[in-house]
């Protein structure tokens, strides 16, 4: 994976997941996964994107793709980084690292259902300042996560990587809400797609270990 330019991480994006299905294996096919989720193919078995969950929040073709990694918690809090007083809402919001660019600058998203149209939605928000995630936190059944880094892709990379099989891109459900976003989250998404998953989800790390 190239790392994509680090985009402006004071904007901040809302976004809903608005139906399209999983990608075509066709050279031709036009890949449209905003808003889905990649799940790492067990063949990627090393380094940060390993059992890796990754919300695709922008995806075009001619600025390539931006996500964050969801199980990969740090083992810190917001409030290990942010200390000042004016951060306390925040401080016990745990910080995942989101991929392997720009780990050294915090940012925010939240999650949240719609319940406005004929089915539930899940929605969310990237990029969030500080600022936005404290009156966000405010607002009832938001969730907010922080992150260090994120996932980025050059124009066209994702889908040489798609169809060469490294990701499973599947749709969100709204019980990602309630679902804790650690590393058994790769295993939990991936049984709810099919029986072959729930095989791949199950099966050991390493095939001929007994």
């Amino acid at each position: 994976m190239m790392k994509k330019s680090p985009p402006d991480l004071a904007a901040g994006i809302d976004s809903v997941f608005d139906g399209h299905p999983p990608m075509q294996n066709s050279p031709d096919t036009p890949i449209h996964l905003e808003g889905q989720l990649l799940i790492a193919d067990p063949s990627l078995r090393d380094g940060i994107f390993n059992k890796s969950v990754i919300l695709l929040a922008e995806h075009n073709g001619d600025d390539g793709a931006y996500g964050l990694i969801l199980n990969q918690p740090t083992g810190q809090t917001v409030g290990d980084l942010l200390a000042s007083d004016e951060f306390q809402v925040l401080s016990q919001i745990p910080v995942h690292l989101g991929g392997p660019v720009g780990q050294e600058h915090l940012t925010f998203a939240a999650f949240w259902t719609d319940d406005s149209g004929d089915t539930r939605q899940l929605r969310f928000a990237t990029r969030i300042s500080a600022q936005d995630a404290i009156t966000r936190a405010q607002q009832p059944g938001t969730l907010i996560r922080a992150f260090a880094g994120y996932a980025g892709w050059t124009p066209g990379q994702l889908e040489s990587e798609l169809r060469r099989n490294s990701w499973i891109p599947t749709l969100p459900s709204v019980q990602l809400l309630a679902t804790p976003h650690e590393k058994n989250l790769w295993a939990d998404v991936l049984r709810n797609i099919s029986p072959y998953h729930q095989i791949l989800a199950e099966a050991p790390d390493d095939i001929y270990v007994n």
